[in-house]
């Protein structure tokens, strides 16, 4: 930064960005605590609850690539803006529905909104920090966005048993007027340069390292986001008898442990670059391993048992943030933004996979039983199966394409030097 004043400014319009990427993690995370409630008030099962958060994460990931080549277009700040007029009409939508097609259309419109954060915020850091800074300042900006997830874990679960549903959607609604208020007042955005030839996605899905981060963000965030997003609330309150306001302290923990392990993956990736597949391999089989004690626990599990996976799940957000880097590592600039699309796209895409699953056995099952619920999240092991051996797959790829590489400018520059002068 040329200045002081300059940086002050700077910061200033990242926190703005970062205040609005966590009102929309607030928002995407607001089903996960209301599950209950919303089975009850919408008169649906799990088929039913599976459906809305489903929908919301299709939305979300669908989006993906198409709000990357539009953030370049139209700016972070207009995407920003239209994001949470988005989110907001559809809180409202959700806190006066009273049957499914409402619902749905409620959380369809969240998750439209969602999609257009992240990467609008992504570009922000990338257009108004200089390189040196983006993967720290990238790592903070997911950090500080889980802030949103705290608050929509024990304050949501409360306002739902004092206040009722719709005024506690109605207040969430207006957190989006927050935001198109601060975003519109602060934040400035910035044009960036003009490229002469336009990025081709598919150059982008052929890099072996974006499909390595795809499979890195997938295998890692889906268990993790899964259970927050809809089915850690009713598990730990169905399934293992826990009070709603033990079951919110634990869904906060969770996050509040990702937003502290962040750093340490981080410097640790940054420190030893060559092992970072080696740590998403780490996430993923201490993940399974610790889901396995838990369910093949004899009864409930003590607090003591979930406790500990708790902690392990803590490293799934850090540990998908890994896939941004790798897509980081193997692209050009040019097409950074489809490349960090398919790696983000690709995680939902898992999470969504996992949720359905989990709320196609329970819907089998017919109940809401430990037995019911053990049966439902072992459904995870497959996933976490296919995201390792892809990583494994494509880790091997974008290694010997890399060493490739390398001999191509080694023998060019030997070549230079061998010319006469």
């Amino acid at each position: 930064m040329p200045g002081e004043r300059t940086s002050r400014r700077v910061w200033i319009i990242w926190a703005t960005g970062v205040l609005a990427y966590a009102i929309a993690v607030f928002h995407r995370q607001s089903l996960g605590v209301a599950g209950i409630e919303a089975s009850e008030r919408l008169g649906i099962g799990a088929a039913g609850l599976s459906t809305l958060a489903m929908l919301q994460i299709l939305v979300y990931a669908a989006m993906q690539i198409p709000v990357g080549i539009l953030v370049d277009r139209l700016g972070s700040k207009r995407m920003l803006l239209v994001g949470a007029g988005l989110m907001a009409c559809g809180q409202l939508v959700f806190a006066v529905s009273g049957g499914l097609f409402d619902a749905v259309a409620g959380r369809v419109l969240v998750g439209c909104g969602d999609a257009m954060t992240f990467i609008s915020v992504i570009r922000l850091v990338n257009v108004w920090f200089p390189a040196r800074h983006n993967p720290v300042v990238v790592q903070l900006t997911g950090l500080l966005g889980q802030v949103g997830a705290i608050v929509a874990a024990v304050p949501l679960i409360q306002a739902l048993h004092h206040y009722g549903w719709t005024p506690t959607f109605l207040t969430a609604g207006a957190l989006g007027g927050v935001s198109l208020v601060m975003v519109a007042a602060v934040l400035r955005d910035a044009r960036p340069n003009r490229v002469t030839e336009r990025p081709r996605l598919r150059d982008a899905w052929a890099e072996p390292g974006t499909r390595l981060g795809m499979w890195t963000h997938a295998a890692t965030q889906s268990s993790s986001a899964a259970f927050l997003l809809l089915w850690g609330y009713p598990f730990l309150v169905e399934g293992q008898g826990l009070t709603p306001a033990t079951a919110g302290v634990l869904l906060s923990t969770l996050t509040l442990l990702g937003m502290a392990f962040g750093p340490v993956l981080g410097y640790l990736a940054g420190r030893h670059p060559f092992h970072r597949s080696r740590m998403v391999l780490l996430v993923i089989g201490s993940t399974a391993a610790a889901w396995a004690v838990v369910l093949l626990w004899p009864g409930r599990a003590p607090l003591w048992v979930l406790v500990p996976l708790i902690v392990v799940m803590a490293w799934n957000g850090p540990g998908s943030m890994l896939g941004f880097d790798f897509a980081r590592t193997f692209n050009p600039a040019a097409r950074m933004g489809m490349a960090s699309g398919i790696v983000n796209g690709g995680g939902f895409v898992a999470t969504v996979s996992v949720i359905a699953l989990i709320g196609a056995v329970l819907d089998l099952r017919g109940g809401n039983t430990l037995d019911d619920y053990r049966w439902a999240f072992a459904t995870q092991f497959a996933v976490w199966g296919l995201g390792a051996v892809q990583v494994l797959r494509y880790r091997t790829q974008a290694r010997r394409i890399a060493r490739e590489t390398l001999a191509r400018a080694a023998e060019a520059a030997e070549a230079e030097l061998r010319e006469p002068a």
